[in-house]
């Protein structure tokens, strides 16, 4: 029981972490024109600015924290709980925007408060074949980015939201798969094996997966409209992780069916909050990209 809330903690506190980033990312390049959502000219205009390192750096820590909760606990229980990172960001974003948080998305934060509540509570994993899993989750990686590059180059093709949309799926299925091969790391991590650690390919494949998924996040940002890929890449990610635990890492739930039910319900429920948040949060950020346009851009 105490090791179930150490992940939990540790799932929570990557949520934050990861909130902060996206709120802190999105402020820095809110002057970044969106046609340029793509380019070289956002990345040369972010590499400049602290505040997008100090973004960046928060992402990390979240990630950090992620690594913890998935050495200890089941990819089934950790993924679903960073969609939890909407309900930081809420506030927070809103505090930078000096707005209030409608009464709407209050409504929907404790929606999707209980049904994480139900979900952590109900939820009990058995772990999987994780020793026999590392080429089959290479492979996995392997198609997901061939993936990725076919959704990159369609949405070279469209623009506005369908471009954002893309682009959105393909970091959810990207950061899906970090989640999977986080896990099978951190498993060598416990092991204690530095050698095996450092000569897996596992450790270089989950870096330039993540890498990538980073860039893709930032530019899915600033293609077209929030609330189109916001609510993509939060529903999308924890949806493809869960499934490639249970296909390729072998783990599954060790629940009663009436305990399934709800927790399915309650996946279902979060699914829904995640996605009225998402929206809620990109219109506000369209809009203050839209003030953003009017003022002289700042270097910092």
């Amino acid at each position: 029981m105490l090791q179930h809330a150490l992940v939990v903690a540790a799932a929570l506190a990557a949520a934050v972490f990861a909130a902060i980033g996206i709120v802190v990312r999105q402020r820095a390049t809110m002057d970044v024109p969106r046609d340029q959502g793509v380019s070289t000219v956002m990345w040369s205009t972010l590499l400049r600015r602290r505040l997008w390192w100090a973004g960046t750096a928060a992402a990390v820590t979240g990630y950090a924290f992620q690594a913890v909760a998935l050495a200890y606990g089941s990819l089934l229980l950790v993924a679903p709980l960073m969609v939890s990172a909407l309900l930081f960001a809420l506030p927070l974003s809103a505090r930078l925007a000096h707005r209030r948080v409608s009464r709407t998305e209050w409504v929907w934060a404790m929606v999707l408060t209980i049904a994480l509540a139900v979900f952590v509570s109900l939820a009990r994993t058995k772990p999987g074949d994780y020793e026999g899993s590392e080429l089959p989750a290479i492979i996995v990686a392997g198609i997901s980015l061939l993936f990725v590059a076919g959704c990159l180059l369609v949405s070279l093709r469209l623009s506005n939201w369908r471009r954002a949309l893309l682009l959105a799926v393909g970091v959810g299925v990207l950061f899906g798969v970090v989640a999977v091969l986080t896990k099978l790391v951190m498993h060598i991590v416990r092991e204690g094996s530095m050698m095996r650690l450092m000569t897996t390919p596992v450790l270089y494949v989950v870096i330039a997966v993540g890498v990538i998924a980073t860039l893709l996040q930032q530019s899915a940002f600033h293609s077209g409209a929030l609330r189109a890929s916001v609510p993509a890449m939060l529903v999308l990610e924890p949806v493809v992780a869960v499934f490639l635990g249970e296909v390729v890492l072998g783990e599954h739930l060790a629940v009663s069916k009436p305990a399934a039910a709800i927790l399915a319900i309650a996946v279902v429920t979060m699914a829904a909050a995640t996605i009225a948040l998402g929206r809620d949060e990109g219109a506000w950020e369209e809009e203050l990209e839209a003030k953003a346009k009017t003022r002289v851009p700042g270097g910092d």
